[in-house]
């Protein structure tokens, strides 16, 4: 490494961390996501270094290398959705650390699909991840969106309607009075939190993990403050939470509950996606976001 290389260590960790994230939510396997990260490094040093000076922002370059390496492992034949042999059936244990519910709808996904789904929630810029799914912006953008409601589909069935209820009203609870302890106590410890700021907000690229973690960003995200409001709301058919900043809502956010805890939390802040929730319902039903 040249002297004009250093970087801090810390965000060496988290350009890894948020590598491994991306692998692992599109192979469905830690054990492969390390594999793939650790070829993408290869590649890395595996360039001149006067190529690699003139990389702009090489974590960009990591991720773009990331997901083409997924899609190509994606691709072999007689692979399934994980990048599993088939008829083998994959580890439990990928599905245990990120989600089991979010993982398996991901498995149902086309190959495109997956990677339009993980490339957004991830935070990739619209034209990098078009360029590894070798599709128009306004293609991956289709296939995102159609991505979402397939894996929204199936987290809804996960768990029924009274439990999931129970839980929400909890948390909100929790993040009225601002009670970092009980809202940890109402989260998976494995929790993942994603957030769709659409690059018109500042807002987290890439989702976050673990209760501590999450619970502390989302007081933070919703601290009371003058006119600023959270209510509960039927969000995608489902009891969610929406703030408000006056009159205008300012976030949308919907949860996965799994065993009486939230799996999963989807953050909504894209000005862009909050639209219909600032207009005047024109047939009395029911607004809905735009899955992040």
């Amino acid at each position: 490494m040249d002297q004009g290389d250093a970087v801090p260590i810390a965000e060496l960790w988290e350009e890894r961390r948020y590598l491994l994230d991306v692998a692992h939510w599109m192979l469905g396997d830690p054990g492969a996501a390390e594999a793939v990260v650790d070829e993408a490094y290869l590649r890395w040093y595996g360039l001149s270094g006067a190529v690699r000076r003139q990389v702009a922002v090489p974590r960009s370059w990591l991720a773009k290398t990331v997901g083409r390496i997924c899609l190509g492992r994606l691709a072999l034949p007689g692979r399934d959705a994980t990048g599993h042999a088939a008829g083998h059936g994959g580890p439990r244990e990928a599905e245990e650390e990120a989600g089991r519910v979010v993982l398996t709808a991901l498995e149902s996904l086309s190959t495109a699909e997956r990677a339009a789904f993980v490339f957004r929630a991830f935070g990739m810029p619209p034209g990098t991840a078009a360029d590894i799914v070798g599709r128009t912006e306004r293609e991956l953008a289709e296939l995102s969106a159609r991505a979402s409601q397939l894996v929204q589909s199936q987290r809804t069935r996960s768990t029924a309607p009274h439990q999931h209820d129970t839980v929400v009203h909890a948390v909100y609870r929790a993040c009225l009075m601002e009670d970092g302890e009980l809202l940890t106590s109402l989260l998976c410890p494995d929790v993942t939190a994603f957030f769709d700021g659409g690059g018109k907000i500042r807002a987290l690229t890439g989702p976050l993990h673990g209760s501590r973690p999450v619970a502390d960003n989302l007081l933070t995200l919703l601290a009371r403050r003058p006119h600023t409001t959270l209510s509960t709301h039927s969000v995608n058919g489902r009891t969610g939470l929406v703030v408000r900043y006056g009159r205008q809502v300012t976030a949308v956010i919907s949860l996965d509950v799994a065993n009486d805890r939230v799996a999963h939390f989807w953050v909504m802040l894209n000005p862009d996606k909050l639209r219909p929730w600032n207009r005047p319902p024109t047939d009395g039903g029911t607004r809905r976001d735009t899955r992040p």
